[in-house]
């Protein structure tokens, strides 16, 4: 038997340039399901997303969707990319067993925690500040460096990665410091500085994008206090839930938020197209 993919529309673009299609997987012409395949938004053309892969019931478990997903690589290879990215649930024990047997590579996790209503009490000595407009500019420097430097180690060219580094600063803080429903935060212990805090706040949770501590002052539990006083920002703001994404092989960061109940609800997994 042979599974095809048969296109169900024209090839899309959206406003932010990526291009879509939607396809149905057929089974000698019989149609068993559906997969819909896009490009980055965030990192260009040379990246592609599978954003869908269904199989229907009655043909699951009989290789579908891993013919499936091999026909899409090739169609985003005639598409000149040269990586394919793929998300999935928390909750769904099947795909990650697919993706590991066709070669992508766990790179991120998205996780989630729900807050009680009491805030955390941060550790005796610590006590946050807002972040000064000099610490900004430093702190952004720097940041901008590691969030590319982070992307290449995974596999994502230079050009790529800067590009979406400053794509993603000017998206979340379109006036920087002055960012609406954006606070950053210097956390000091003892008068010293220990630490600094990116959250944002979502319509439906706040979200942690940086929280990082002072080289000088690593393996002292700063990090658990910069984690506890985003817990209680997003309560003083009337959040109840807070989200994060870490980077897969950044232990420490794993360790930290699973001990402070976070969950994981989202993997995402690369692949590069030889």
């Amino acid at each position: 038997m042979t599974t095809t993919l048969r296109p169900t529309e024209p090839l899309q673009r959206a406003a932010d340039g990526s291009r879509s299609r939607r396809y149905q997987v057929c089974v000698n012409s019989r149609p068993v399901g559906a997969i819909h395949l896009g490009t980055s938004p965030a990192f260009g053309d040379s990246v592609a997303v599978i954003h869908e892969l269904r199989i229907d019931e009655p043909d699951r478990r009989r290789g579908r969707g891993t013919v499936a997903a091999l026909a899409a690589e090739e169609v985003a290879r005639s598409w000149g990319c040269r990586q394919i990215q793929v998300s999935i649930t928390g909750d769904d024990e099947a795909a990650p067993r697919l993706a590991g047997a066709l070669g992508y590579v766990l790179r991120t996790r998205g996780m989630v925690k729900s807050l009680g209503a009491a805030p955390p009490v941060l550790p005796a000595g610590s006590s946050p500040r807002p972040m000064t407009s000099a610490e900004f500019d430093a702190w952004q420097s720097h940041q901008s460096e590691q969030y590319v430097r982070t992307w290449m180690e995974r596999g994502v060219p230079e050009a790529e990665a800067r590009a979406k580094a400053r794509n993603d600063h000017r998206t979340l803080l379109p006036r920087g410091l002055d960012t609406e429903n954006t606070l950053f935060s210097v956390l000091e212990h003892d008068g010293d500085r220990v630490g600094v805090l990116w959250l944002a706040l979502h319509e439906d949770r706040a979200y942690v994008f940086d929280v990082e501590t002072d080289a000088a002052h690593r393996g002292r539990g700063h990090g658990r206090t910069l984690m506890l006083l985003a817990e209680t920002q997003a309560l003083a703001a009337g959040r109840r839930l807070v989200g994060l994404n870490v980077f897969a092989g950044n232990t420490p960061a794993e360790r930290l938020y699973a001990s402070l109940g976070y969950e994981t609800t989202r993997y995402s997994y690369s692949k590069p197209l030889l």
